[in-house]
Parts: C-alpha cells; structure tokens; sequence
C-alpha cells in the first residue's frame, strides 16, 4: 500500500504488452452466446477465469487503464463492473441523478471502460442495480418513488421489496436499463447493444426478496425484466446476477434455505436467461467452524461449486461462479495466504475439472490517482505486481493460472 509506480508495474508497459501477456486465453471481438449448455466465441467453446473491479464507472481513465491492464496481465477474460449508479447520496457522479435523468458527462468513465476492454480483447459483464444501497440500488428507487427510506442494509430494509412490484419503480428501470443498452459509447462509436465487448448485462447485483420467500416474487421480477433486456439487446447474454440460493424451505442450512426469497433453479432456467450465476463467501454466510464446528471452509465451497454445476448441466445452462471470497481472519479456519491460496486453488480445479463455463474472483484493484492502491475495503482484494510485501502476488499467480488453464 502507498508504493510509487515502479519497475514491474504493469502500468509502465505498453499497452500492446499488456495484451500480449494473455493474448492466447481472451476473445477478440465476436458476441458471446450460448450453444448446447455452453459459452461459444468465434465458433469454439469459450470457459474463461476473470474478476469483478465494480468501481470502473465511476474513476479516473487512469484508473481504468490501472485495473484492465491488470487484469489482461494476469491473462483474465471477462470482468465484472458496475453499470449503475442511482442519486447523489450514495454515487460521486451518478448515472441517473432523479428518476429517468441521465448524466452524459457522469457516462465518461463506463463508455472509457467499455473502449479500454475493447482494446484489450477483455469481455464485460454490467449489472444494471444493486440489491445494496452502494450506489444506490434499489432503496434509492423506493426512496424517490414511495417516499420510504431506512437506515438499514439492502435487504434488511422493511420497504426494499416493493422496487419488485411497485409499476412507477418497475418502469423506472426499464426506462434507465434502456438508456444504457440504447447509448452510444463516445469513445467506440457504438451503441452498447451495438458492442461485443458487452458479453452480458445482468438484471442486479444479488437480488434478494425477503418478503416473498416463496421466490414467486423475485422469478416474475426476472421474466418480466430480462425478456425487456432481451429485446433491447438480442445479440448479447443476459444473467439474473442472484448469489445462487436454493430456496429450500425448512433447510437449516443458511445458503441453501428460503431465507432470501431466492429460487436459483427457478431463475437459472427462465427462457430469457441465457446463464446462471451464483456466488461463495463461506465466512459470510456462517459456515465455519467457530460457527459451525468440524465445518472445513474450502470443503463447504467445493459441494456448493459441485452442486450447482452439475444442477446447471440438468438446466441445460452454463454457470458462472461469478464472486467469491475468503477472508484471511488469522483463527482457526483461514490463518494465512498460504491457507486462502490452498482454498483459491481447490475450488478453481473444480471449476475446471467439472466444466464450468467460468470463475470471476471478488475481486481486482489496482492504483489510484496518486499511485498507491486501492484500499482494501472488505478484505477480498487482490493485486497484481503490488512491490509490498505483505500482498497477495502469491493469491494472483494462482488466479492467473487458473484463467490459463481455462482457456485451453
């Protein structure tokens, strides 16, 4: 943290280096789609290891040149960005400052991102909300539409639901998901339908519907949207962007219950999404041993890995296991680097042994404007060509190793 740019940045190279470094396992410019339960590019089956940087909306061309560069050294496919950012409480610049207004000059950074993974041959995924209030989400649009606010998170919220069901809200959305789809790129000349850089657009990030945990009401929320998405884009993906919980009543076990009115079966196998995607952070969600004793972190994540790619393959979709995370906690379930990398590595090899269609780690940061990184906010990062000692090369040379092995 703090260290000038120096010798080994991936910043002082080329930009025609940085795409040489992992040329050979990233796409060139053809649409991503889906052929008989798997990603195809350019005619051949496509299974790509990438990353989620969710902040390139909204920073500098500096930045975003810092984290792609980045990500096409380590030989990464597809990263996961934001495309969202909803009133000025919660956003430095936002996209849609009031209902159905939009800021052109506030689009700079994500029509430069868009440019930027272009040149590097780098896919994007763009969710189009946040079930959490960072950069507003969905309790911004309950706030401008209903008046109700809260001082809680997301979905601990009394009011979050109604951005599922209330008509003003709904059309809302749709209106802002059409402006991004619809807009022309300043940089590129195209329109972002128009762009095969945009591998997919996703409904949000982690929808989850508390109220209705039946997850009725969160799957007609997904028909009703992505079959919107789908006409405004039909040559590109579209994902519900759902941590993948099983929604299974009665079920003790926190991620495979009903808790979160989430159905990923049901989701996963709407007719206007094309992939399912679903998420891991054991720690989080209570499955460790100070939690749970005699639970093993890494043995808890390589079932949930294993279950939902196999229950993919009955879908007939490909699945992404498009964030995960571990925390070093210096106890007893994570107590190192060593230990994180271990875990990092016996869950990729799942991935890829099982013939998942991808892996998205949470999640890449690079430098900011004055040359240190970028802080490490909920203990996921990772960094590439950090000169600090106390980093996570060790953590990246796996990941990266990884993204090759997945694109042979």
């Amino acid at each position: 943290m703090g260290a000038a740019v120096g010798a080994g940045s991936a910043l002082l190279l080329p930009s025609g280096s940085a795409r040489a470094a992992g040329a050979s396992h990233r796409p060139r410019g053809d649409y991503v789609t889906v052929r008989k339960g798997e990603f195809v590019h350019a005619g051949s089956r496509f299974r790509f290891g990438g990353t989620n940087c969710y902040y390139l909306h909204q920073r500098s061309h500096y930045m975003i040149d810092s984290a792609l560069d980045d990500a096409a050294a380590m030989g990464l496919s597809v990263v996961r960005a934001w495309a969202f950012a909803d009133g000025a409480e919660k956003a430095d610049r936002p996209l849609q400052p009031q209902p159905y207004h939009y800021d052109e000059d506030a689009f700079d950074a994500l029509d430069y991102a868009v440019h930027k993974a272009a040149e590097l041959g780098i896919k994007l995924v763009l969710p189009l909300v946040n079930n959490w209030p960072d950069y507003g989400g969905m309790q911004q649009y309950v706030k401008w539409f209903l008046g109700l606010d809260d001082d809680s998170y997301g979905a601990e919220t009394p009011h979050h639901d109604r951005f599922y069901t209330d008509k003003a809200i709904r059309a809302c959305y749709k209106a802002f998901a059409a402006h991004v789809i619809g807009r022309r790129n300043r940089y590129t000349g195209l329109r972002y339908h128009e762009d095969p850089t945009v591998m997919a657009f996703e409904l949000a990030n982690e929808p989850r519907c508390r109220s209705d945990r039946s997850g009725n009401t969160l799957v007609r929320w997904a028909a009703e949207m992505s079959a919107h998405v789908k006409r405004l884009a039909p040559r590109q993906l579209v994902a519900v962007g759902d941590e993948g919980a099983y929604g299974e009543a009665g079920h003790a076990d926190y991620p495979y219950s009903d808790h979160d009115g989430v159905d990923w079966r049901r989701l996963s196998a709407l007719r206007t999404v094309d992939y399912a995607t679903f998420h891991l952070y054991p720690q989080g969600w209570g499955e460790t041993s100070s939690a749970k004793p005699g639970t093993d972190v890494g043995g808890w994540g390589e079932q949930w890995i294993l279950r939902h790619l196999r229950d993919a393959r009955r879908l007939g979709k490909p699945a992404v296991l498009e964030e995960f995370g571990v925390r070093i906690d210096a106890g007893q379930d994570v107590p190192d680097t060593a230990t994180r990398d271990d875990i990092y590595r016996r869950w990729t090899r799942i991935v890829e042994r099982e013939s998942g269609a991808g892996s998205q780690f949470w999640l890449l940061t690079s430098r900011v404007d004055d040359g240190s990184f970028y802080p490490d906010y909920d203990g996921f990062r990772i960094t590439w060509n950090n000169d600090d000692a106390n980093t996570t090369r060790s953590t990246a040379r796996v990941l990266s190793e990884h993204a090759a092995a997945m694109g042979r």
